[in-house]
């Protein structure tokens, strides 16, 4: 029994052994399992790490923060504000425009911190009167030219008026655009007046230069009274700007309702009531003090170019004066006139004019000053009915008024008789007469830029303004003895053979050529068949003219081509004559039959472009000229890699200087190529060349 008992003692004891070593066995694979995974993190946990911080975030995206201030909306960068962040305003309604766009409604809101403005879907709001308290809710956007409020939800909760005591910025801190948007007041006078359907637009002069007003046309608002009058003007500073570079060309103020206007000092009740002033005191020291307003003056008319033009002489001077006015005057009519006086080259000129018969009595016509070119050079003569004598040798077909080119002495004189004023006498006119010319006198001045005489004007050229076609009066016609009738007499004399009779058709038909040669010789480049720079500058003068009498605006497009010496330097000068000469014929069939190319030297050329109402449109001709020129051109059985950088130039009716225009395009160029070619650039304020 006992050694059972042992027995079975030792069995257990050897279980307990065996049981023990496979728990140890156990454990210890654990342990391994464990060291193994933890040796394994260790090698490879730094390249997970580095593999994350590699890879792309894909987790949430930051919340935005809400904006509740303008100025905190308009202070955002164009790439911040473009992110859309939510924006919770209270504010009030400074100007509201159902008719921005075609889709579209624009308004201005202020708050104690600023003014932003809100693009709003046409037809959520038919009106929302200025001053009205509103809680608006939407999204921070880049804009068109500044951070505005888009995608808007507005909820009017009251009525609060307009703001207070805004800011009262010169124009030439709202050129800068710092004021954009802002609630500020202004104040000048007011030059003249346009309206449409819904809109009143005013020419406000200030201390520092003009600038338009635009505000709402209420039912039954009238805002003639407002003429000549000091007055003050609260709205919002509008940028106008260009819509394909988001660039800020100019500034104008828009005024929620004639409510917003504050008259400081009234019109005169009857302007033709003020004290005549004579025409050659108008920019004397004594008369300096009236100008800010209108002035009244006397005299009989020698000029009227209906809705566009008036010039009038009093005892001593002439005086010409821009007025929409259509009423029809006779010729030496006594009037009066009341406009806003200013210079024009050396004399004076009225704007925004209105004129009223002196009274019933007989015209007594202003007899015109024999002059001639040298003389009306001289100066003296300006808006002075004058009478000049010249040989007719052209006509200039680019323009839309009948323009006469005439040789005076060692001048040439273009004289102008504005479309709808002309006759069938005009067809009569032949090239070869002597002719009299009858009309104003304008002369164009050359100002000294540079040099001890900086600032001095001198008379550069000049031209006859007519008034009909009975100022053109024939005193010669063209020679008999011409080709044709050379060719008809020799035909009668030689008639015997048919040899003859050949020999003096050639002879017809050479003396023709010839003739057409020589045209074309004085007035196109012999390389690339294009205009002078002489033809050019006559041309931009007649265009600005016609762009001040139209109301409508111009461009000049100055075009170099890229690299043009590496050209001539690599391929010779044959080849660079090739790619001048192409070049050429590709912006001739670019352009409109009435726009002017011309070759101003070496590979630089300028295209005029008259009569333009848009100006975009210049930029899209510009666009359009760097794809078209930059086709490579054919040369000696391959091709050559040409590409152009262009300048662009626009002006309004009130941009005159043909010498800054040009300037200013070659500076506009001169950013193109700095920007790297085959590009176009448009001037703006602020450009120079470096």
């Amino acid at each position: 029994m006992n050694a059972a008992l042992c027995r079975g003692r030792r069995g257990d004891g050897d279980k307990s052994v065996r049981i023990g070593f496979a728990r140890g066995l156990r454990w210890s694979l654990h342990g391994l399992a464990v060291l193994a995974l933890a040796g394994f993190f260790a090698a490879f946990l730094p390249l997970l790490a580095a593999t994350a911080a590699a890879a792309p975030a894909t987790g949430p995206t930051v919340k935005l923060r809400t904006i509740t201030t303008t100025h905190e909306v308009h202070g955002l960068s164009s790439k911040e504000a473009a992110r859309a962040y939510p924006v919770h305003l209270r504010a009030v309604v400074t100007y509201f425009d159902p008719k921005v766009g075609t889709n579209r409604t624009g308004l201005f809101v202020h708050d104690s911190t600023g003014s932003i403005f809100v693009w709003l879907d046409r037809g959520i709001f038919d009106s929302l009167p200025a001053g009205s308290l509103v809680d608006l809710r939407g999204v921070s956007g880049a804009g068109e030219f500044a951070p505005i409020v888009a995608q808007p939800q507005i909820k009017v909760i009251g009525f609060e008026g307009l703001p207070a005591n805004p800011p009262r910025p010169t124009l030439t801190q709202l050129l800068t655009g710092v004021e954009d948007g802002q609630w500020v007041e202004v104040e000048g006078v007011v030059h003249s007046i346009a309206e449409d359907e819904g809109h009143i637009s005013l020419q406000l002069t200030m201390a520092d230069g003009v600038i338009s007003v635009l505000m709402q046309k209420e039912p039954g608002a009238d805002s003639s009274h407002l003429v000549d009058a000091r007055v003050r003007i609260r709205g919002n500073a509008g940028p106008l700007f260009d819509n394909s570079r988001t660039q800020m060309i100019g500034v104008r103020i828009q005024c929620p309702s004639l409510s917003a206007v504050s008259i400081v000092e009234p019109p005169p009740n009857d302007p033709f009531k003020l004290p005549v002033i004579p025409i050659d005191r108008l920019l004397q020291w004594d008369v300096a003090p009236l100008l800010a307003h209108r002035v009244h003056v006397q005299g009989r008319v020698t000029l009227q170019w209906p809705g566009s033009m008036v010039c009038l002489r009093d005892a001593q001077q002439g005086i010409c004066a821009q007025t929409d006015q259509g009423t029809p005057l006779r010729d030496g009519e006594a009037i009066d006139m009341a406009g806003f006086a200013s210079a024009e080259g050396s004399a004076p000129v009225l704007t925004d004019a209105v004129f009223k018969s002196g009274g019933a009595g007989a015209a007594a016509p202003v007899p015109a000053v024999p002059v001639t070119a040298e003389k009306a050079l001289k100066g003296g003569y300006e808006s002075q009915l004058i009478q000049i004598d010249g040989k007719l040798i052209s006509r200039d077909l680019a323009s839309a008024d009948t323009t006469l080119l005439l040789t005076s002495g060692k001048s040439i004189v273009a004289a102008v008789l504005p479309q709808g004023l002309g006759g069938p006498e005009a067809t009569a006119w032949k090239n070869g007469s002597v002719l009299r010319i009858k009309g104003i006198c304008s002369v164009q001045l050359d100002v000294k830029k540079s040099g001890l005489e900086i600032g001095t004007a001198v008379p550069k050229t000049f031209r006859v303004l007519m008034r009909s076609p009975a100022d053109v009066v024939v005193l010669q016609k063209p020679s008999w003895w011409t080709p044709v009738h050379a060719v008809v007499l020799l035909t009668l004399a030689l008639a015997v053979t048919l040899a003859v009779l050949a020999w003096v058709m050639v002879l017809r038909r050479r003396i023709r050529e010839s003739e057409e040669r020589f045209r074309h010789v004085a007035q196109h480049d012999a390389l690339t068949g294009l205009a002078t720079r002489l033809v050019l500058q006559d041309r931009l003068t007649v265009a600005l003219e016609a762009a001040k009498r139209h109301h409508n605006g111009l461009a000049l497009l100055m075009l170099d081509i890229d690299r043009f010496k590496d050209i001539n330097d690599m391929s010779g000068h044959h080849a660079g004559d090739e790619v001048l000469r192409v070049t050429a014929e590709r912006m001739v069939q670019a352009v409109r039959k009435s726009d002017t190319v011309a070759r101003m030297g070496g590979d630089e050329f300028v295209v005029l472009l008259p009569d333009l109402i848009d100006p975009r449109a210049a930029e899209s001709i510009a666009a359009k000229l760097v794809t078209m020129l930059s086709a490579p051109v054919p040369f000696a059985g391959r091709e050559l890699a040409v590409s152009v950088s262009i300048g662009v130039r626009t002006a309004s009716p009130g941009e005159l200087d043909p010498d800054v225009l040009l300037r200013n395009a070659d500076a506009a160029l001169y950013l193109a190529k700095a920007q790297g070619r085959n590009c176009f650039e448009v001037f703006f304020i602020g450009m120079t060349k470096a």
